[in-house]
């Protein structure tokens, strides 16, 4: 049965796109099943992985909407052996368009059950808000939720929202939803600032923090342009090297049963 993680923060720019592609991408690297959901109406992670994500149809738009069954929405990224739900921009209208239906919550979560038992990992990306598709990505992640936070600015007014968020889903939608742990992004090791947001994440979030942090890294921020993950586009990158020491971390706490120090 799949692992199955949400990657969630309201705030956009936090590396969360860069970083379930990625993580995507390494999974299927080391030769992990992996189906990636793009539950963002930008669509980032869908252009990313090399799809014309205006071109989508059917997209999670109708899956959620139940217009189209998973088979008819899933695509296939040989190249990259990635499964793929995509996403298209019409997923902004799902919103509204379910908002009088009944268990709006659960459609994602519904979806996936039935090829939940083909994968090892499912990564949900979500948008950067905390609406009713965020609420979906989190009630269908079963293992729990992974946050990206950028080492940018002082971030814990922001997480305190995300994590009322996650209790009121744990409490009502899915008692299962913990926070897997937390991603340090876009570090620059020659500032103060970037060491002192570590720093305060960590005394929130006591061991819930990976050890590897991202660094921010130009090839990074180039690769999805090109449609490739950091391990195709630029594999020595310190960027690249960050992301296969982030997925070896996460691989290594999920065989011991999710728990442990530091997000491990």
């Amino acid at each position: 049965m799949a692992h199955i993680y949400a990657i969630a923060n309201q705030k956009g720019g936090v590396g969360k796109t860069t970083t379930v592609v990625n993580l995507t991408a390494y999974l299927a690297g080391s030769g992990r099943r992996v189906l990636l959901v793009d539950m963002d109406p930008q669509a980032n992670a869908t252009s990313a992985l090399g799809f014309e994500k205006n071109q989508m149809q059917p997209s999670t738009y109708q899956l959620l909407l139940e217009q189209a069954p998973l088979s008819a929405v899933r695509r296939r990224q040989a190249q990259f052996q990635i499964d793929l739900l995509p996403s298209s921009p019409t997923l902004a209208g799902a919103e509204i368009e379910l908002v009088q239906a009944i268990g709006r919550e659960y459609r994602l979560q519904r979806a996936l059950q039935s090829v939940a038992a083909d994968y090892d990992y499912i990564l949900i990306d979500s948008p950067p808000s905390l609406g009713l598709l965020t609420v979906n990505a989190l009630t269908a992640a079963q293992d729990g939720v992974l946050i990206p936070v950028q080492c940018e600015y002082l971030p814990l007014e922001g997480l305190t929202q995300l994590t009322q968020t996650i209790h009121l889903v744990q409490e009502y939608l899915n008692p299962r939803l913990q926070i897997r742990g937390v991603m340090m992004t876009m570090y620059d090791s020659r500032t103060n600032l970037s060491r002192q947001v570590v720093e305060e994440v960590r005394r929130h979030f006591p061991n819930k923090v990976f050890k590897t942090i991202i660094p921010r890294n130009v090839r990074l921020s180039e690769a999805p342009s090109f449609g490739q993950p950091i391990n195709f586009y630029a594999p020595q990158s310190p960027g690249a090297i960050a992301y296969k020491l982030l997925t070896a971390e996460l691989i290594s706490g999920d065989r011991r049963n999710g728990g442990g120090e530091d997000g491990g």
